[in-house]
C-alpha cells in the first residue's frame, strides 16, 4: 500500500522556534492590552467600620449618612438620614452600595466614567473623580418602602383633618361634640 498523503518534514532552521515563541508572546500581550483597555473602570470601596447583616440589592432603598467630595477634598454634597433608591443614583454609587453592609462605614472612590462623566453636574466639574464617606444606616425593599410611605401619608391626612383613626375624613375624634351645621 502506497501512502500518497505523506509529506516529508523539513528540518527547522536554528532560531525559528525562538521566533515562533516570541510571536506567540507578542500576540498574548496585545490581546491582554486590548482586554485591559476594554475593562470597565472600578469603584474603590474601603471599609472603615465593618457592617453586619446583608447587603442591599438594586431593588432596595437605602438610608445613609454621606459626604461627597472632589479629589481636592472640596465638599459638593452631604446628607444625614438620606433615603435613596439604589438604582436611582449614579452607577458608581450604586455599585458601591451593593458592596456595603448595614451598620458599616465606608470610603468610596468613584471614577469620572461611573460618576457624572464629561457632563459634570452643578458644583462637580466635568471628568471629576468623586470620593464619598458613607454610613449605611438601613435598607429595605423599594416596594415595602412605598407601602410604608403611603400609610404614613394616610395617617398624616387623617391627623391633619382632625379625624379619628379609621373614621371617615373629617369625622370628629372620639369624645368630641359634633360641630353644629352652618346656617
Amino acid at each position: 500500500m502506497t501512502e500518497i498523503t505523506r509529506v516529508p518534514l523539513q528540518p527547522v532552521a536554528k532560531g525559528s522556534i525562538t521566533k515562533l515563541w516570541a510571536g506567540v508572546a507578542a500576540a498574548l500581550l496585545v490581546a491582554g492590552g486590548i482586554a485591559f483597555a476594554a475593562k470597565p473602570p472600578l469603584v474603590g470601596v474601603k471599609t472603615v467600620v465593618a457592617g453586619h447583616e446583608g447587603s442591599p440589592t438594586m431593588e432596595d432603598v437605602v438610608k445613609i449618612n454621606y459626604v461627597g467630595k472632589l479629589k481636592s477634598g472640596k465638599v459638593f454634597d452631604q446628607g444625614q438620614g438620606a433615603i435613596m433608591p439604589v438604582a436611582g443614583v449614579i452607577p458608581g454609587f450604586s455599585r458601591a452600595l451593593l458592596q456595603m453592609q448595614k451598620g458599616g462605614k465606608y470610603t468610596v472612590s468613584i471614577p469620572a466614567k461611573l460618576g457624572y462623566g464629561a457632563a459634570g453636574a452643578g458644583p462637580i466639574p466635568p471628568n471629576s473623580d468623586l470620593v464619598f464617606d458613607i454610613d449605611l444606616l438601613d435598607y429595605m425593599n423599594a416596594k415595602q418602602y412605598q407601602q410604608q410611605m403611603m400609610m404614613m401619608q394616610q395617617l398624616q391626612r387623617m391627623q391633619g383633618h382632625g379625624g379619628a383613626p379609621g373614621a371617615p375624613e373629617g369625622a370628629a375624634p372620639e369624645g368630641a361634640a359634633p360641630e353644629a351645621p352652618a346656617q
